[in-house]
């Protein structure tokens, strides 16, 4: 049975120097919201109060992510389903989850009843001039250079050579839906899915959970939401200026739609600016495609060769 999330709340991460976890996050664009001794916690500008959490470990490593559960009843359903029991999350935010394992073995914590933060100010989009219609009289672009200002986390893609068992998995337990899927060679052979939040007619991102197939398990990455389309390039601009290590972009994707722009945190984890996202509902049909090189990016840099060619010749099986 399951339930229905309705959102990511935030990913967790383990390594072995917060401080300089905190520094590369405060110039990707995040802020502050807490620190303990032993983990971090960083915001965007909207009331979470945390999307990205940091646990002190000897060994950088992906550890799970936060699910929002619609009502303290459907996490009762959800203990009485897995056997789980519902617990006081005894972090930043407060509130209570269920912690479960995927087949990937990344801990999923789905909660209900954060505290909501005071929503940080940030400008206002930009109100861009195409061909036609012109849609901005009399007024100037001057946006401020610095870091991009990240809103909110909008998906994370995880890495699993247990592929549809973790597939299924987010579908049943979450009723989560495939946006848009990836095979390679033959179309049974899929390694690719897009998932969105099952919300019946509410549009929702076109992904909140994407599962791809190959090794190690772990998180691909993890994307936020900046404002608009300068917001990500000023961003690009900072981190190159703060020598910070640029991964893949800035270019748009196919699935999704989305302009991103790829780097690596100081722990080799990747990490991503997106703006101008699909939004879908539960009425939107599938697309089931081979991936390749223009697969994965209606326009910018190619794909690194080995991450392209890792992804393309693995072989699922049931």
């Amino acid at each position: 049975m399951g339930i229905t999330i309705q959102d990511i709340v935030y990913v967790r991460y383990q390594a072995p120097d917060l401080d300089i976890m905190q520094s590369f996050l405060e110039d990707f664009g995040l802020k502050l919201s807490a620190r303990t001794e032993r983990a971090l916690y960083m915001r965007g500008t909207s009331s979470t109060p945390h999307i990205h959490i940091t646990e002190l470990g000897t060994k950088p490593t992906a550890l799970g992510l936060g699910l929002l559960a619609p009502s303290y009843a459907a996490l009762e359903d959800l203990a009485s389903e897995t056997g789980a029991k519902i617990e006081e999350t005894g972090e930043p935010g407060g509130g209570v989850c269920i912690r479960l394992t995927d087949p990937a073995g990344m801990r999923v914590e789905v909660l209900f009843g954060q505290d909501k933060l005071q929503e940080l100010t940030h400008r206002a989009a930009l109100t861009m001039n195409p061909a036609m219609p012109r849609a901005r009289f009399g007024d100037v672009q001057r946006p401020m250079a610095g870091p991009s200002h990240v809103v909110r986390l909008g998906h994370t893609v995880i890495h699993t050579p247990h592929f549809r068992e973790t597939m299924d998995y987010y579908q049943k337990m979450f009723g989560m839906r495939p946006s848009d899927t990836y095979y390679a060679g033959q179309k049974e052979n899929m390694i690719g899915a897009f998932l969105h939040c099952g919300l019946d007619k509410t549009y929702t991102d076109h992904h909140t959970i994407a599962i791809l197939a190959g090794e190690p398990t772990g998180f691909d990455h993890c994307a936020f939401e900046v404002v608009d389309f300068d917001d990500l390039m000023l961003g690009n601009q900072y981190l190159l200026e703060k020598n910070h290590s640029h991964s893949w972009g800035v270019g748009r994707h196919v699935a999704g739609s989305q302009i991103f722009d790829y780097w690596r945190d100081p722990f080799d984890n990747k990490i991503e600016h997106w703006t101008d996202g699909d939004l879908v509902n539960d009425d939107y049909e599938p697309v089931h495609t081979e991936v390749g090189p223009s697969t994965l990016a209606q326009w910018g840099p190619p794909l690194e060769f080995e991450s392209f060619a890792k992804l393309s010749r693995f072989s699922y099986e049931d």
